[in-house]
């Protein structure tokens, strides 16, 4: 991908500020043995998968869209530590034996296998409360402004239960083989595309883009969430474990309707380069620079990870 040096700078930052954001939020001030037990755990646990790495496709995307509408990168930074908060506490309650039950994440052993269902949960829902902690703390102390609190809603609303916890649910209940294409596209388009699309949005409310602007972000958005997911489906079945720092194989395992299950493979890495297509053709209209787009949709139809 291409990025800019600036928002590479911001990222580094925000590999630094996740663990020290955890640190901030959660009081720790307590002098009582059993609780600053308590508080150390559940910090431990939080940060674990919180600072395992990842490629933050969320945040660099709130963020390059941040800048390229005019915001305040200051502020933008903090919305993107909190989706990446957001992201990493439905990646470990994804992993739960109730529901994916995968052992391993970005290389490593997946939260539950290190501290247990029962703290995993726990950190997962902690990352999603102080996410909205971390961008309501953000608008008071920049601006608030109703922008702002725009931003904050679409992400919000994008990770519950009418967007990404729906689309898990989805998953979950009705993900049957015998599934068809709209009931996938459902699936796919909650469960991943809502929070890749908030990113996008939110970075334009940050800045100064226009309702015309984000209608068109909305389409860009919901089709990289697609994209994304489509290819995320090919690595499942031919990826290579040490590139994706997780199993294979878990969507047949759990008996998942995909998109190579339902169309086979080759349809849908003929799908995954129309939607290429259709989507370098969409950014092409936006009123900004396209360079990181463009080069972040290349990416996410050729990943090998």
């Amino acid at each position: 991908m291409q990025i800019d040096e600036e928002i590479l700078s911001f990222i580094d930052k925000i590999d630094a500020a996740l663990q020290s954001k955890v640190e901030l939020f959660v009081d720790s001030s307590t002098s009582d043995l059993v609780s600053k037990k308590a508080l150390d755990l559940i910090k431990e646990s939080m940060n674990y998968s919180l600072c395992a790495g990842g490629k933050r496709i969320r945040p660099l995307l709130l963020l390059e869209i941040a800048k390229s509408y005019g915001a305040d990168l200051n502020l933008a930074v903090e919305f993107a530590i909190a989706i990446e908060m957001i992201h990493t506490y439905s990646l470990i309650h994804d992993d739960l034996p109730s529901m994916d039950d995968d052992d391993l994440r970005r290389g490593k052993p997946t939260n539950h296998v290190v501290f247990g269902e029962d703290i995993a949960i726990l950190a997962g829902d902690s990352l999603l409360n102080l996410s909205a902690e971390v961008m309501l703390n953000a608008v008071i102390k920049h601006h608030v402004e109703l922008r702002n609190l725009k931003a904050m809603r679409e992400i919000l609303k994008a990770s519950g239960p009418s967007g990404m916890i729906l689309g898990q649910v989805a998953d979950i209940k009705y993900h049957e083989t015998e599934a068809d294409r709209v009931q996938l596209d459902f699936i796919n388009q909650n469960k991943t595309g809502k929070l890749l699309t908030a990113s996008i949005i939110a970075g334009a409310y940050l800045g100064n883009a226009s309702e015309d602007e984000i209608t068109k972000l909305r389409t860009i958005g919901k089709d990289i969430g697609m994209l994304f997911q489509l290819v995320d489906d090919v690595l499942d079945v031919v990826g290579d474990e040490k590139k994706i720092g997780k199993r294979t194989q878990i969507d047949a395992k759990n008996n998942k309707c995909t998109y190579p299950s339902l169309l086979g493979l080759n349809e849908t890495k003929k799908i995954i380069a129309s939607l290429q297509a259709k989507l370098l053709a969409d950014i092409e209209l936006l009123e900004i620079d396209k360079t990181f787009l463009k080069s972040l949709v290349t990416f996410l139809a050729t990943r090998e990870f």
